[in-house]
């Protein structure tokens, strides 16, 4: 159930992100995509829009990067190179997933079932034209809200 549509070029980025925020409905947010099709980009513009000032970069290799917001926190996670459940129990998940901070999580088929009930997704494709386009799912394990579809 697609929740919004837009359609963007980079220079875009900054609008769509504040877009988005004022649909989020909880902080767990998930992040498909091709490699290279613009979620860490992505993600650097809503953390920036939610107010913090930290350096965004993939966490590819550390697993997990933590940013401080106004009041608040997020947590920017890379699931790409985990194997198992069992390497993300090791890092401690679990405790990440009972905070009450932000969660934006790339790659979220990794760790599939360990998922809160409530969280949103983001999926994003490269068009042929060099723009990108985004849907935008509100979903939990009960209920998924449709909204009318929006374009920038």
């Amino acid at each position: 159930m697609i929740t919004a549509t837009y359609t963007y070029r980079l220079e875009d980025l900054e609008q769509v992100a504040r877009q988005l925020i004022t649909q989020f409905k909880t902080k767990t947010v998930l992040f498909n995509g091709a490699m290279g099709s613009g979620k860490t980009t992505m993600i650097k513009a809503l953390v920036n829009a939610l107010g913090s000032n930290d350096d965004v970069s993939s966490p590819t290799f550390s697993i997990v990067n933590e940013y401080q917001l106004p009041n608040d926190r997020l947590f920017h996670f890379d699931f790409y190179r985990i194997e198992s459940i069992d390497e993300a129990y090791d890092f401690g998940i679990e405790d990440y997933l009972d905070s009450d901070a932000w969660l934006f999580m790339e790659w979220p088929d990794r760790i599939e079932e360990l998922l809160p009930d409530t969280y949103h997704t983001i999926d994003i494709a490269i068009n042929d034209d060099k723009t990108r386009t985004l849907k935008l799912t509100i979903s939990t394990n009960t209920l998924t809200e449709l909204y009318a579809e929006n374009s920038p």
